[in-house]
């Protein structure tokens, strides 16, 4: 579904971010990016939302090549893709259901999906009591999971999360991992990036492991090895 092939990416006065990177993501796997700060894992998350463009190599999205994509089909391939970062990046003015139909709604959906899909998604990440809330009214916890469902409302193929528990506590950390584990086993794939050692021991998933923007792991059932 997702393939990578020779990807370098160098940016001003010669530093670079990722070199020669290569890998394939299957249909519904889940996938930690693993390394230390610095190491690439953010860069291959922003070449695989065409955010950044690679340096050289060929980024594919099935059989699209989105490494130099023009700017209409950005959004195109953004509607495949779910994204959750570390620091939630909700709407502060809106509540959790406006901050989670504010999707739908630049996407041009109808206000009778919006009514329908909104709640469903809520519901499954449990916020379906916490609608009216607004984010300064919800703990880090729940501010994640109203940003899980953000990313999750237009029904993405893919979900992308980048450090989503680096502000978490130890139990809000494995209520996000818990979600993710079901948001995968309903068939999207995940692409973690996570530095969370223990995170990726217990997942006993696939782990592909950078250090200084090289590939040096790939491991089906793989461990922090860094």
């Amino acid at each position: 579904m997702i393939y990578f092939k020779k990807v370098s990416k160098i940016y001003p006065h010669d530093s670079v971010a990722l070199k020669d990177v290569s890998f394939e993501i299957e249909p519904h796997e889940f996938v930690s990016l693993v390394g230390r700060s610095g190491a690439g894992k953010s860069t291959i998350l922003k070449l695989l939302i065409a955010e950044e463009r690679p340096t050289s190599g060929s980024i594919f999205f099935e059989n699209q090549d989105i490494g130099f994509l023009a700017f209409h089909q950005i959004s195109k391939l953004r509607r495949r893709i779910g994204v959750v970062f570390q620091d939630f990046k909700l709407l502060p003015s809106k509540n959790v259901y406006e901050n989670v139909a504010f999707v739908l709604e630049v996407m041009g959906a109808e206000s009778k999906q919006i009514k329908e899909d909104v709640p469903q998604v809520l519901k499954l990440v449990g916020l379906e009591k916490k609608l009216y809330n607004f984010p300064s009214e919800l703990s880090g916890g729940e501010k994640q999971r109203a940003a899980l469902a953000r990313a999750l409302v237009h029904r993405p193929e893919v979900l992308v999360a980048d450090e989503p528990t680096g502000n978490l506590d130890y139990v809000h950390t494995w209520d996000i991992v818990n979600l993710l584990i079901k948001i995968n086993s309903l068939g999207t794939n995940v692409v973690l990036a996570t530095h969370d050692k223990e995170i990726v021991n217990k997942l006993k998933r696939r782990v592909i492991t950078l250090e200084e923007g090289r590939l040096i792991s790939d491991e089906k059932k793989g461990k922090y090895l860094i």
